[in-house]
């Protein structure tokens, strides 16, 4: 925690000014646990919604991300969960599980990879994060960002109200509903990209 707070007060000041950024809607962030879907436009997606929310959070994040040991260190300081999107990562799964079963909030990109074509609104929405929400009981918050985020430009983040994937509990979770619930999320979150 000590050297989180470090970090968040060393980056925020130089990182609001050449990227302030908004963040509407927070009423709608649940106290307990909940997996924070949201859509991905830049590296910097992450880290700005980090110095402007006052949760602590975990994040899953790619495992080329910690192959700089330095940035590494920092990320896993800031609450980041190794993941091998190349593989069925389990032990990053498991990670998932504890953190929302001690309650905290889950932040995850559902793309597993940033939009570089900007033409396009959303990419695929890949099924680890609907199996995890199903299989604990989570409640999804969506967030969107608007634009991919320049400098000096403010960013604007909104958080939409919480959903449940309550029609696929207890469910076999084969491909074929995983699908069905990527689509809800997917819904979801382009309700949300609407809200003004």
């Amino acid at each position: 925690m000590f050297f989180y707070r470090i970090i968040k007060f060393l980056l925020w000041l130089p990182l609001t000014i050449m990227h302030p950024t908004k963040i509407y809607g927070k009423k709608n962030l649940p106290d307990g646990k909940a997996i924070l879907s949201c859509n991905h436009r830049s590296n910097w997606d992450i880290v700005l919604y980090l110095l402007h929310t006052k949760k602590k959070i975990k994040i899953l994040a790619k495992k080329e991300l910690f192959k700089n040991k330095l940035f590494g260190a920092i990320l896993r300081w800031l609450g980041g969960i190794e993941i091998d999107r190349e593989a069925n990562d389990i032990n990053a799964i498991k990670a998932c599980m504890k953190c929302l079963k001690e309650d905290k909030h889950l932040f995850i990109f559902p793309e597993g990879t940033r939009l570089k074509d900007e033409s396009m609104i959303l990419g695929e929405i890949k099924s680890g994060m609907a199996l995890i929400a199903i299989k604990t009981k989570t409640p999804i918050v969506p967030i969107w960002i608007e634009k991919k985020p320049r400098l000096f430009r403010r960013s604007v983040y909104r958080v939409g109200k919480p959903f449940e994937l309550s029609d696929f509990y207890g469910v076999k979770l084969d491909e074929e509903t995983l699908e069905k619930a990527n689509q809800v999320v997917r819904e979801k979150m382009l309700e949300n990209r609407e809200q003004k």
